[in-house]
């Protein structure tokens, strides 16, 4: 697919997926929203990508849905997401749940990191929300957007949001639609990391390099699965499937170069996928 309104590169085991239209602030439209999810099936199926950042160009992350497409679909009288049928279907088929828009993000196996640069709303926030970790630039604004413009919470964010920072403060933020900073957001539980802003692409490529170095991708891959599945059902079934993986996992490979390491006190070199 040709790349108009994002980039990609792959450095170190990292891919960075980058929003890129700086001159609208990174607002989505229908061909950015197919070349995200043809960028994470990319790093998906890339061997050398254990992990991918998503960031905006320019000043902002992303702002919500692009303004001209606002005004067509009051010119068009009803919605249009403006996506191809044949849209790239990265992390479906894991679980019936997960078999949606950003929902699906749940099915990958690699982690996605947000490192939200600056203005993050609506479908923004939405991207962000489903990321699996978040750092942002401090003093920047956020908000759900969703309730100025007469629609609803997007993207199942009315289900997440709670699980996240708790019902009351979800509230807040849904219901009201109101700007909130990164400071706050990082008081409320929203991001795992606030730098300045010429720090937050270093600070967050350093947190995913030690991540990668540390954790197996067997490891990773299992356990952000368990994470997501275990939303959907009670704990005695999340502690029945984690002794069969345990019993499983201990028989492959990066276990036995995991406890090398250990003992030689060097980095793991893992071998998985």
């Amino acid at each position: 697919m040709e790349l108009k309104t994002t980039q990609y590169v792959v450095q170190s085991g990292v891919a960075t997926l980058t929003l890129a239209r700086p001159e609208r602030m990174n607002s989505w439209t229908g061909r950015m929203h197919a070349e995200y999810r043809f960028l994470l099936q990319q790093a998906e199926r890339d061997p050398s990508v254990r992990a991918t950042v998503l960031t905006g160009e320019g000043r902002g992350f992303c702002p919500g849905a692009d303004f001209e497409a606002l005004q067509g679909h009051v010119e068009r009288g009803g919605y249009d997401a403006g996506t191809p049928a044949d849209l790239a279907r990265p992390g479906y088929g894991v679980r019936e749940e997960f078999d949606a828009d950003f929902a699906f993000q749940f099915g990958l196996k690699k982690p996605v990191i947000a490192a939200i640069n600056g203005a993050a709303a609506g479908v923004g926030l939405v991207m962000a929300c489903y990321a699996d970790l978040r750092f942002a630039a401090r003093g920047i604004k956020i908000t759900t957007a969703h309730g100025r413009l007469n629609l609803p919470a997007e993207y199942g964010l009315s289900w997440l949001l709670p699980r996240m920072i708790g019902l009351t403060a979800a509230n807040d933020l849904l219901l009201s639609s109101r700007i909130f900073s990164s400071e706050e957001a990082m008081e409320l539980g929203l991001l795992n990391g606030l730098f300045d802003s010429e720090d937050l692409l270093p600070q967050t490529y350093a947190y995913v390099k030690k991540m990668i170095e540390r954790v197996s991708p067997s490891s990773l891959a299992t356990t952000k699965r368990q994470i997501y599945v275990d939303l959907h059902r009670d704990v005695g079934r999340s502690v029945h499937e984690s002794n069969a993986l345990l019993e499983k996992m201990m028989k492959e490979d990066d276990y036995l170069e995991a406890v090398a390491s250990f003992r030689e006190k060097r980095s793991p070199r893992w071998r998985g996928e």
